[in-house]
């Protein structure tokens, strides 16, 4: 995995890279079929991004009429530059590659006849010339786009659950180096940890499984004035299925626009857990939430998918 991961962090710190350019680089891993990635160029007011989508279909997949389930795996980031302001590859890139780089695997494996069961669903954008945002305790990356355009290009509706991969440095809550996992979301709701994604993750870092908290702010939309830990469970506000957060954290904290402050290694981890959860997912061995307990705590509170909105205005004095 490491190999894909160089490679694209190799092709992402580029001043000129684009969507056209990563799809490109993941046909040659896909072979003669190609890797039939949807590349969408979206222009905000503060600049543009090309969202990349690739669909890697599974022996039993939905796009094959079969029943095994799909799992959408989302690099959640603002922009994987953010030039002119700081020169080559920030921080905040390491969800794009993460995601980039379980596509290509992926999809290398496709080619040499290891096909996975179910389909999986791969976005994430690229930005190199992203604008930076004031955030407390350090500097986020912002984007030229707003989170609802990034979830109508990266979430889709035939994502049974979600892998949201994440920066998530900037912040004194995870202490840690290396990987940690959110508790389940899923319509408002903030269910417990996945034991199972726990203990995969657990096996695949080789290290004890480190958890981060999750409050109700960090699953409502962006937009609504609240303080967000950062976006990566954003895509929880456009979905029904359950989006779980694979944070990627330092034990110090490092501002999303920092260049130089990629761990590839970390990365790398993120990828192959992915990869992992998606064989897993998709063979009906492994899942994000207790669908009867979630259904059991819908029927006695009710339900909380206004979480899912902006809500009701603020009154003003």
């Amino acid at each position: 995995m490491l190999k894909y991961v160089l490679d694209l962090v190799d092709l992402l710190d580029d001043p000129d890279v684009d969507g056209k350019r990563v799809a490109a680089h993941l046909d040659t891993l896909a072979g003669p079929e190609g890797c039939g990635a949807q590349v969408t160029t979206v222009t905000g007011e503060r600049g543009s991004t090309d969202f990349v989508l690739v669909r890697v279909p599974g022996r039993a997949g939905r796009t094959r009429g079969g029943t095994a389930r799909t799992l959408g795996v989302v690099g959640r980031l603002g922009g994987v530059g953010a030039r002119p302001e700081m020169t080559g590859l920030v921080s905040d890139a390491d969800g794009a590659v993460a995601a980039l780089a379980t596509a290509a695997k992926l999809l290398d494996m496709r080619r040499r006849g290891d096909v996975l069961d179910g389909d999986v669903v791969v976005a994430t954008h690229i930005c190199p010339k992203a604008p930076t945002a004031p955030h407390d305790p350090v500097p986020f990356m912002d984007s030229p786009v707003d989170i609802a355009t990034m979830n109508r290009h990266e979430v889709t509706a035939d994502m049974e659950a979600v892998l949201s991969i994440d920066t998530t440095k900037g912040n004194r809550i995870i202490n840690h180096k290396g990987l940690a996992l959110s508790p389940t979301v899923k319509e408002g709701w903030v269910l417990r940890v996945s034991e199972q994604l726990g203990e995969l993750l657990a096996v695949v870092t080789g290290e004890p499984l480190v958890t981060y908290p999750v409050t109700t702010q960090d699953i409502t939309p962006y937009g609504n004035g609240v303080h967000h830990i950062n976006s990566i469970l954003q895509p929880a506000t456009a979905t029904s299925a359950p989006v779980v957060g694979v944070a990627v954290t330092s034990a110090a904290a490092v501002p999303g626009c920092q260049t130089g402050a990629s761990h590839e290694t970390d990365i790398a981890a993120a990828a192959r857990f992915a990869v992992e959860t998606a064989k897993a997912y998709g063979g009906g061995r492994l899942d994000f939430h207790d669908e009867a307990e979630f259904t059991a705590l819908v029927s006695r509170y009710g339900s909380l998918a206004h979480l899912q909105t902006l809500g009701n205005a603020s009154r003003e004095s």
